[in-house]
C-alpha cells in the first residue's frame, strides 16, 4: 500500500471509486473492496449511492479508523444553510457521524465562492468532516479557494489519465500543499488497447490498466479511485504495489496526453471551468 501523508493524515493513495454504483451495488462492491485491501472509498450526493456505500462499509466489519470516506457536496447545495443541512443528509445515508474528507464537486458561479467556502469551514469545524477540498476547480479557481478558506484544503479531485495533461493543475495544488485526486484514471477503459500502455504492460507483466495506475501512484502527491462493479476487476486494479515503472517508462506515458484527451465535459460546467 502506498500512502499521501497530508499534515499529519495518512491516506491511501488508491482508493475505491463508486461512481454510477447503484446502492445495492456499492454496498457490495465496498465490502467486496473492503476483502481485497481497498482502505479509501469515495462516494457523492449526486451518486444517490451513499446509503448504500455506508451499509457496504459497516459490512465490511472494518472499524470507522480503519478506513478513509470522501464524499462530495453537489453545487445546487452551495448556498449557506443548504450546504449545511446536505451534510447532514449525507451522513444520515451513510449513517456515520463524519467523514473523512468532504469535497465541492464542481464550481458554481451562481453562488459566490466566499460563501459556500465560509459553509465548507463551518461542517468542518462543527466535526462533520476531518478535512476539507475541493473538485473539478482549474487554477484560478483554486487559488480563489484557497484564499478564502480558514482551513487548508486538503485535495482537488479532478479528471487524470494518460491523455489528460494536469500539469498546471498539479503545480497549483502543490504550491499548497494539496493533494491531487484522479478519478476516471484509466479513461474510460482506453487505456486497455493503448500500443504504448500494452508494450509497457508486457514487459512487467501487467496490464495497461495496472501500468496506469502505478504512473499515477508514482508521482508526487498524487492519488486515483478507480471505479469497478466486478470483484475481479477491482482485485486487479489493487495489484500494483509489487512493481515499479522506470523513468522512461513514466516519460513513454507523459507522452500520450492529447489537446482533446478530456473525456468528461458536463452540460453544466460553465465556459470557464472547462477550458481551464
Amino acid at each position: 500500500m502506498i500512502f499521501r501523508n497530508w499534515q499529519g493524515t495518512k491516506i491511501p493513495a488508491l482508493g475505491f471509486g463508486t461512481y454510477e454504483l447503484d446502492n445495492a451495488a456499492a454496498e457490495h462492491m465496498v465490502a467486496e473492496a473492503a476483502k481485497i485491501g481497498y482502505r479509501h472509498f469515495d462516494t457523492a450526493q449526486m451518486y444517490h449511492n451513499e446509503e448504500g456505500v455506508g451499509r457496504g462499509l459497516k459490512s465490511s466489519g472494518l472499524a470507522r479508523d480503519d478506513y478513509f470516506l470522501t464524499t462530495k457536496i453537489w453545487p445546487d447545495k452551495f448556498q449557506s444553510g443548504d450546504l449545511q443541512t446536505s451534510v447532514v443528509e449525507s451522513l444520515r445515508k451513510l449513517d456515520l457521524d463524519h467523514v473523512d474528507l468532504l469535497l465541492l464537486h464542481w464550481p458554481n458561479d451562481e453562488i459566490p465562492l466566499r460563501e459556500t467556502i465560509a459553509a465548507l469551514n463551518e461542517v468542518k469545524n462543527l466535526g462533520m468532516t476531518r478535512l476539507i477540498g475541493i473538485s473539478n476547480f482549474p487554477t484560478a479557481l483554486i487559488e480563489r479557494a484557497v484564499g478564502h478558506s480558514d482551513a487548508p484544503l486538503a485535495v482537488n479531485q479532478v479528471e487524470y489519465h494518460p491523455y489528460l495533461d494536469q500539469s498546471k493543475v498539479l503545480e497549483c495544488v502543490r504550491s499548497h500543499d494539496m493533494l491531487l485526486t484522479a478519478y476516471c484514471p484509466l479513461a474510460r477503459a482506453k487505456v486497455m488497447n493503448d500500443e504504448t500502455l500494452v508494450a509497457i504492460a508486457k514487459s512487467y507483466g501487467k496490464s495497461p490498466a495496472q501500468v496506469t495506475l502505478r504512473w499515477l501512484l508514482q508521482q508526487d502527491g498524487v492519488m486515483a479511485i478507480p471505479k469497478s462493479g466486478s470483484p475481479k476487476n477491482a482485485r486487479a486494479n489493487f495489484d500494483i504495489f509489487d512493481f515499479e515503472l522506470s523513468d522512461a517508462d513514466m516519460a513513454d506515458i507523459y507522452e500520450l496526453a492529447k489537446p482533446d484527451g478530456r473525456l468528461i465535459d458536463p452540460d453544466f460546467a460553465p465556459e470557464w471551468d472547462r477550458a481551464a
